[in-house]
């Protein structure tokens, strides 16, 4: 049996990646770094360019769109998807209200992961439509 690392052990406890297989959470292990931030440390600027995806180990951040707040992230939670799929500035920002752990995956690793892990492309897709859902919800 191969030895797992404690990365990998940290990854395969956050939620997005738990279905992951064993060949799959190894890549991941590879293509993701782990990134400690603390409280209110800006992670995306609205308006900025984006190159990068999140998901949140630990802690917890706040979401804004014009100056103000529009939702909170928890653990489990990710953002930056869009800048990668589609267009690449950032819709909105995003601040670390509290201490945080993160994965942060690059583009090129985004979408090597999204070609060699099915299930992390359903579940940016099932996020993704969630998101359209309650943009459409709150429209109205």
């Amino acid at each position: 049996m191969p030895k797992v690392s404690p990365k990998q052990q940290r990854l395969a406890a956050v939620p997005l990646f738990r279905a992951f297989s064993d060949r799959e959470l190894a890549l991941l292990t590879r293509l993701a770094d782990e990134v400690h931030v603390t409280e209110g440390e800006l992670l995306i600027r609205e308006g900025g360019v984006g190159h990068e995806f999140f998901v949140i180990a630990s802690g917890h951040a706040r979401v804004r769109r014009h100056g103000k707040e529009i939702a909170t992230l928890d653990p489990g939670s990710y953002f930056g998807e869009l800048a990668l799929l589609g267009e690449p500035v950032r819709d909105a920002e995003v601040v670390a209200a509290t201490d945080m752990d993160l994965v942060v995956i690059g583009a090129r690793e985004f979408f090597t992961l999204l070609t060699d892990a099915p299930d992390l492309t359903r579940a940016v897709l099932r996020g993704m439509a969630r998101r359209l859902q309650e943009a459409d919800l709150a429209r109205f």
